[in-house]
């Protein structure tokens, strides 16, 4: 099919018959389509008369799915308000998860690294508590991996173990030399920029799925704008953000 027509009439002997027949034309489905009746089905006296249904369908706005950036780019660190101070509760979480991490990169061969505890802010997306962040200060940048995908190893690993340590489920995230920092406000600009994309046009935008802290970073960088909303939709490693306008 060419290029997709926005509005299209069609005729059937009913209204369900015209109605499956444009939506034939434009090739989707029902939900996609606002539906107007021009004219119903008539069938006459003795056949004089008689009319088709008559109907106009117009092709609803699609959102637009985005893809994220592969890589962080290189920007200004966070001010230190987006992150919160650790509350006297939190103490003996933290000095678990910073134990535990400090064991794993002596594991990994990794020397003279620091570890530093601070909590996170919380998103209001109803996807539990602002995690715990273990900030690592190491000589070198191997603990990434490509696409951050050496890190998000480690960070499964290290919440595992101090979930198992404190006997319940515990939501942390690992940083190194504050490679997630530049990602998050990589993410932030993302998600400025697809806001006014959906206000200027009109139509939701999707983001590709994302871990849950990523979506935590967009949730909150379009938390208090005035023109959009966001909303995580999808299950599971599915699970994905949308940009919504008012």
């Amino acid at each position: 099919m060419g290029e997709l027509e926005e509005v299209v009439e069609a005729t059937g002997a009913d209204l369900e018959t015209a109605i499956r027949k444009g939506l034939a034309i434009l090739e989707v489905g029902r939900d996609d389509v606002q539906i107007e009746v021009l004219e119903e089905s008539s069938r006459g006296v003795f056949g004089i008369g008689a009319r088709d249904a008559r109907v106009r369908l117009t092709l609803k706005p699609q959102p637009q799915v985005v893809a994220l950036p592969a890589e962080a780019v290189a920007v200004e660190p966070l001010p230190e308000e987006d992150l919160e101070p650790l509350e006297s509760e939190d103490d003996e979480e933290a000095e678990t998860a910073r134990a535990v991490l400090l064991e794993l990169l002596e594991y990994m061969g990794v020397e003279n690294a620091r570890v530093e505890a601070r909590r996170a802010e919380a998103d209001g997306d109803d996807e539990g508590p602002a995690p715990l962040l273990l900030e690592v200060t190491a000589p070198k940048d191997d603990l990434v991996g490509p696409q951050g995908e050496t890190l998000d190893a480690l960070q499964r690993i290290t919440r595992l173990i101090v979930g198992r340590e404190q006997e319940s489920w515990t939501q942390l995230l690992v940083d190194v030399n504050g490679y997630r920092l530049r990602r998050r406000q990589s993410l932030q600009k993302l998600a400025l920029r697809l806001a006014k994309q959906a206000v200027d046009t009109g139509r939701t935008v999707v983001l590709e799925p994302m871990p849950p802290d990523e979506r935590r970073i967009v949730h909150l960088a379009l938390r208090d704008h005035p023109d959009v909303s966001t909303e995580s939709i999808g299950e599971g490693a599915r699970r994905k953000v949308t940009i919504i306008p008012r």
